[in-house]
């Protein structure tokens, strides 16, 4: 008997779109000789849904989709398919109106509806908002020469759960502890398990784990792609019985891959394995490349703008574009002002000619004049400072936005982690953008990326890793990101001689104190412990909490941390809680 598991990329609320992908695998699968196709958690209307859950009109064509599917599958495969179902007792019992399910479609109709019984409320999720809680146990049965196979369905959050794994329950029971008990020879997960740092391992742990503990297979499909903020790598793998992985799709591609099982041996048998990425930093390169790649695709963008200063976080988003979306299909703006270096000016044009970039220039000292000129009586009497200097930022905020609405180009903004953390950007300035790309990467970790990227060039450039600059690589010499923008001290350049340090502590310090506040919601009093000084870390906290007006301002950010500031971030603006408890 072959499993088949198709890694699959869905757009949210494209439900034709979706149910052709899973067509299409189905297909690749009955071609391939497969008994069982295994698609991904609320594959049909894509995930997360979020709100559309709410409209009646979205639930229905999302029925209708189905039958329809059914009926187009190849006839003699057994396909589960993740959609939301509507809940017909819900009036009558107080519940939700919804179940996360996955529907059992064999010869042209569904025969089985699962339920997802664990439905996660933390961070990024929300599914009490809409979904009533299934009972289970979920089994169905195949039939086998010499008898049967009974496999068990879980979705997503049923399988995380296992507290000799997490030292504890999140939830009352252990679904694949109850499928065990209930006598299940494999079990098949249907899962939408967004991408974050080392994820990979964790989920291949969490996995392995409840594998060899209850003696039992596990299919795991995963989603891939990027739906808003959040990125999913895929991953989807399989375990035997004695929790070795035995099977496992690339991260951030779709695929198909076919798994056997011996009903003799009770096991599933080794296929190919794809090797994870190689590190850290290459992980979130790639989560971010897919991420700008299909926020643009998704939104009905083809090109994007971005501003470029000559520093390093620019440097890093105008890559990421190049990468994702090909050079031929970003722009760079340089807008320089009185107070730019002339080495800005020349490392902005270095990266852009590395990349294969166009660019074009904006210089903002007329429009600086102007504003002088219009706010002078008003300001009269007044020293200039920090709104003379975020007006620059504002000018060119404007003349970004300006080019976006002209051109139709998805204009990407460039601030990262550390600074939106302390409120280190300008609202309506360098905060202006359809997406923030790098809003969740700390400043260590941009140049790390930056640092990797040039290895890269003595690598040849692999296109899997690489994108579109794979090809641009293959035709330099140099590296991509030049020299000079690593090593330069990082200014905003909004005064003469500016600084990033003149407002802030280094980086390496920022860094691990906003780690340990953001990540580990760590008091003052633990990170003085860790090393600190105590006034610079109530500077930080300070910061942290006067900035989050700003935050909630920000456009989208892509999620590639355990904490980022976006749907799961949810602290007040108007608060009065001492900033150091």
């Amino acid at each position: 008997m072959k499993f088949a598991i198709a890694q699959l990329n869905p757009t949210i609320g494209d439900l034709a779109h979706n149910a052709q992908q899973v067509l299409t695998a189905a297909h690749q699968a009955d071609q391939q000789g497969a008994t069982v196709l295994v698609t991904t958690e609320l594959v049909l209307c894509g995930y997360p849904p979020r709100d559309l859950l709410l409209r009646p009109g979205f639930i229905a064509a999302m029925a209708r989709t189905l039958d329809q599917l059914a009926t187009d599958l190849p006839a003699d495969l057994v396909v589960l398919v993740g959609f939301a179902a509507a809940n017909p007792q819900a009036r009558h019992q107080g519940e939700k109106p919804l179940f996360n399910s996955t529907a059992l479609i064999h010869q042209g109709q569904v025969r089985q509806v699962f339920h997802k019984q664990l439905l996660p409320t933390y961070d990024v999720f929300d599914e009490h908002r809409y979904f009533a809680p299934g009972r289970g146990p979920s089994t169905f049965t195949l039939p086998l020469q010499d008898g049967h196979l009974r496999i068990g369905v879980t979705i997503c959050e049923d399988l995380w759960n296992d507290e000799e794994f997490w030292g504890g329950r999140s939830y009352p029971r252990n679904l694949i502890a109850d499928l065990a008990e209930a006598g299940v020879d494999v079990v098949i997960n249907l899962s939408a398990s967004p991408y974050s740092v080392n994820k990979q391992q964790l989920r291949a742990a969490m996995l392995s784990h409840s594998a060899a503990r209850f003696r039992c297979p596990i299919l795991y499909a995963n989603q891939v792609g990027a739906n808003d903020d959040l990125i999913f790598d895929g991953t989807s793998t399989a375990f035997n019985r004695q929790g070795k992985i035995i099977a496992r799709l690339p991260s951030y591609h779709t695929g198909l891959m076919v798994v056997d099982y011996d009903p003799v041996k009770g096991d599933l048998l080794a296929a190919n394995i794809t090797p994870l990425p190689t590190d850290e930093t290459e992980s979130i390169w790639a989560a971010l490349v897919l991420g700008v790649q299909d926020y643009t695709r998704k939104c009905g963008f083809t090109k994007a703008v971005i501003g470029l200063s000559g520093g390093i976080d620019s440097a890093l988003v105008a890559a990421i574009a190049a990468a994702a979306l090909g050079p031929e299909n970003v722009l760079g703006v340089l807008m320089p002002s009185p107070h730019s270096s002339d080495h800005s000016v020349a490392d902005a044009l270095a990266l852009c000619q590395r990349l294969g970039i166009a660019h074009t220039t904006l210089a903002i000292g007329p429009l600086m004049a102007a504003y002088d000129q219009v706010l002078g009586p008003l300001f009269a009497g007044y020293q200039p400072g920090i709104a003379e200097e975020n007006i620059q930022s504002r000018i060119r905020g404007n003349l970004l936005m300006a080019i976006s609405n002209k051109f139709g180009y998805l204009l990407l903004s460039t601030g990262n982690k550390s600074e939106m953390a302390v409120g280190y950007c300008t609202l309506y300035g360098d905060m202006n953008g359809g997406l923030a790309v790098i809003a969740d990467v700390p400043k260590t970790r941009v140049y790390a990326l930056c640092h990797w990227l040039n290895q890269q060039s003595n690598h040849g450039g692999d296109s899997r890793v690489l994108g579109h600059l794979a090809a641009r690589l293959a035709q330099r010499s140099d590296t991509l990101i030049p020299k000079n923008i690593l090593v330069k001290p990082p200014s905003a350049e909004l005064k003469p001689g500016q600084v990033d340090q003149d407002s802030l502590p280094p980086y390496d310090i920022l860094d691990d104190i906003l780690e340990r506040l953001v990540q580990h919601h760590q008091s003052t009093d633990d990170i003085v412990a860790a090393g600190h000084q105590p006034e610079v870390v109530n500077q930080v906290i300070k910061l942290v909490s006067r900035a989050e007006f700003k935050r909630r301002q920000a456009p989208p950010v892509l999620k590639v941390t355990d904490r980022a500031f976006g749907m799961g971030w949810r602290m007040p603006i108007a608060q009065r809680w001492p900033s150091s408890s």
